[in-house]
């Protein structure tokens, strides 16, 4: 037996791990090394050995080095709920779970409850909201009518909102909507305000039929799913260009190809799937879950002659185990709920996967957008589909196929006899591939040199260690080289880099939206499940642009098609510029006048009652006082604090919109309801208030209810809210690659 290594961390690293990973005591103080980590879930993974075989306690011990060497090394790395809560009291490993949704009052909420409990234990959900009758259908029960979809998906987010996963990080959906539900054009452009379903990711579930029709330029009727009759008709190419318009403006809504994820349904017998997990690439049936986990292909590269090449042979001992790992840790998995074990355990469903991809073709000296990186993609996945069947069958042989195999589409002759319904899924990584230090899935590298902002607001150069490398090496490295490409973002038309260089280094915004579908495709080809990917457009990309790369996926046979067009998610760019120097101006505000009118409002907050009084002269907004409790108390004086810089910044000229965006989101530990909204924090609070009095900039006729107020919590700039270190948009989710913070939605 092989002695045990030792993690080889990086800096950035170590930092996910001791926030988000390794255990803590009662005062939060780190109480566990990575290896310790590592060897804590090997052993209780190893430990389904025994399920098996009570006697196989050499196995045991067996497995669990194998298991540990493999995640030590940073070669395989299961999914995080596996790393943080197994061996732990928490004991939840599956990252997907998709929940049903009925139409009734009692299924609704009894999945909103059930959600609350998933995304507790560090789970993220799906849910179809096709089933819900529509807004304005008949309520026969009490003689009313139905509020629609898009409201119970309100009520949703409110709740994910309100509860923290594992008190690690808050929860990620997927909500999708059939296309010929009578509310699609709401759903469609549902997030055309930036603040709204901020814990949602989007989806239009599109047929055969109506992409025929899109095709045709024919109408498609609207169903009433409560009746099942028609209740209207649509252009569908209308919708489809509905659908471009609004994902180039925001990035949203995707499209899941339900027709085709159902042809590739294991268990069709068993059920319709109707959603997928929040990053697309888990399609699940309702209670179903699915634990994940990735190979580091950067680590699946050798050299022979001098020449290098992937290393199969390495390859195929780590699916071997990644495998055996997956299926075991179905049996270790404490479930949230028992019909979720039930279903988890008839299919067994396992989703292997990959990260650092773009590692490995530049170390093979491969440009990603090419032909021949193409090739690589599809051979490399069909071996990987291939082995880890067969590593499946062996289970099979050892421990019984899995529960539903009859009827399922492996139960014909000559069949398959496997041991899981699906095992390979193409999954984000965003934080698995910071621990790894490699790149993020079968994404291209987001940026080869950026500029990360540190405490003291100084700043500090990071530069992709493969690229700094070569720089080196070929004599063109110098630190203001480096700086100029954090400036740039590429470095394609910069002639001092060797052409060959550029070549291979390109980012995913060098990547064309045409070769980033092209890449989806190919790892689609032969992967059970789906394939999480984004495809990234420029800033100047037209609605013709998103349009092509929307019918590419259709016929490029993907399950489905994510886009983020360049700065169209926030108010501000997202980009790897580091902040120019300017020339340092000194403003003075103007004087306060002797009168000035105004309102003050009352608010609820996690503190205590928070009065907030919004003062105006003849220039506009030009103060805000604060009151909460007693003078003297530490709530009280960092709220008149809050409210003194507020009043200081109005009267120097600042937008008082730009004070909203900067205090608006920010949480404390305590949050209050009020009327449907909630109120994370004081200067939450504030920021409310303040907006509502900014739209018109009259402070005595405006209406003082908050009811209608809603949660926004999102970056700042390009920014991670919790490191200030740049933020990278990857898979769906916004990632930070220095501290691990991710939100998808």
């Amino acid at each position: 037996m092989p002695e045990a290594i030792e993690p080889q961390l990086t800096k950035n690293a170590l930092t996910v791990l001791e926030r988000r990973y390794l255990k803590k005591d009662d005062q939060g103080q780190v109480v566990e090394t990575p290896a310790e980590m590592f060897r804590r879930v090997a052993q209780n993974i190893a430990s389904a050995e025994l399920i098996y075989d009570p006697k196989a306690k050499a196995r045991v011990a067996e497995k669990e080095e194998e298991f540990y060497q493999a995640m030590a090394s940073l070669e395989f790395l299961p999914n995080s709920p596996t790393l943080m809560n197994a061996g732990r009291e928490l004991q939840q490993l599956s990252a997907c779970f998709v929940l049903p949704i009925e139409d009734s009052m009692v299924s609704i909420f009894e999945t909103i409850k059930n959600t609350a409990l998933i995304h507790q234990s560090g789970g993220g959900t799906g849910f179809s909201f096709s089933r819900l009758r529509p807004k304005g259908d008949r309520v026969r029960s009490t003689g009313g009518v139905a509020s629609g979809p898009l409201s119970f998906m309100k009520v949703f987010n409110a709740a994910t909102d309100a509860v923290k996963q594992g008190g690690t990080r808050r929860g990620a959906n997927m909500a999708i909507l059939s296309v010929d539900h009578p509310d699609i054009l709401e759903f469609i452009t549902a997030k055309e305000e930036s603040d709204a379903f901020n814990n949602f990711n989007l989806s239009v579930a599109i047929s055969e039929a109506f992409m025929e029709a899109v095709d045709r330029g024919a109408d498609y009727d609207l169903i009433n799913p409560r009746t099942g009759q028609t209740v209207g008709k649509l252009s569908a190419r209308n919708v489809f260009n509905l659908i471009v318009e609004t994902a180039w403006s925001s990035g949203e809504p995707g499209i899941v190809f339900l027709d085709r994820i159902n042809k590739d349904n294991p268990t069709p017998k068993i059920g319709a799937i109707e959603s997928t997990n929040p990053c697309g690439e888990q399609p699940l049936l309702p209670y179903e879950s699915c634990n994940l986990g990735s190979i580091n292909l950067a680590k699946m590269v050798c050299e022979k002659d001098g020449t290098p090449s992937i290393d199969y042979a390495k390859l195929e001992r780590t699916i071997n185990t990644a495998v055996r790992f997956l299926d075991n840790v179905i049996d270790v998995n404490r479930y949230p709920l028992p019909i979720i074990a039930e279903m988890t355990k008839a299919n067994r469903k396992i989703g292997l996967g990959v990260m650092g991809f773009a590692d490995m073709l530049i170390a093979l000296g491969i440009p990603y957008d090419s032909e021949a990186d193409l090739e690589i993609a599809r051979n490399l996945m069909c071996f990987i589909r291939d082995k880890a069947r067969f590593v499946s069958v062996e289970l099979a042989k050892e421990r019984g196929v899995l529960p539903n195999f009859q009827g399922s589409i492996y139960d014909v002759t000559d069949g398959l006899s496997l041991r899981n319904a699906t095992i390979t899924t193409i999954a984000p990584t965003g934080t698995l591939s910071i621990i790894a230090n490699c790149s993020s899935g079968i994404e291209p590298l987001f940026a080869l040199s950026y500029v990360r902002n540190i405490l003291d607001n100084d700043h500090l150069l990071e530069v992709n260690p493969a690229f700094e490398k070569i720089a080196r090496e070929e004599g063109f490295y110098s630190v203001s080289l480096m700086e100029a490409i954090a400036d740039k973002g590429s470095i394609q038309d910069m002639a001092e880099i060797p052409s060959h260089v550029r070549r291979i280094f390109v980012t995913a915004h060098d990547v064309s939206p045409e070769w980033h579908v092209r890449m989806q495709a190919a790892f689609q080809k032969y992967t059970d499940n789906a394939v999480s990917k984004t495809v990234n457009f420029p800033h100047d990309a037209t609605v013709e642009d998103v349009r092509r790369a929307y019918l590419l996926a259709y016929q490029e046979g993907c399950k489905g098609i994510t886009i983020y067009r360049d700065r169209s998610r926030d108010k501000q760019v997202l980009t790897v510029k580091k902040k120019e120097a300017t020339a340092v101006t000194r403003i003075v505000p103007r004087p306060r006048p002797t009168v000035t009118t105004g309102s003050t409002e009352k608010v609820s907050t996690g503190c205590g009652n928070l009065y907030v009084t919004v003062n105006s002269d003849d220039q506009g907004i030009c103060e805000v006082f604060t009151q909460m409790g007693k003078a003297g108390g530490c709530a009280a004086a960092q709220a008149e604090a809050v409210a003194r810089l507020i009043s200081l910044a109005l009267r120097s000229g600042v937008d008082p919109d730009s004070i909203v965006r900067q205090l608006k989101g920010i949480r404390c530990p305590s949050i209050a309801w009020r009327e449907g909204s909630v109120i994370l924090s004081c200067p939450d609070a504030v920021s409310k208030v303040l907006e509502k009095y900014s739209k018109n900039g009259d402070c005595d006729k405006q209406d003082t209810s908050l009811a209608n107020t809603t949660v926004t919590v999102r970056n700042i700039a390009g920014e991670c809210p919790e490191c200030s270190s740049l933020i990278e948009y990857v898979d769906g989710c916004f990632v930070c690659r220095s501290c691990g913070y991710s939100k998808c939605g």
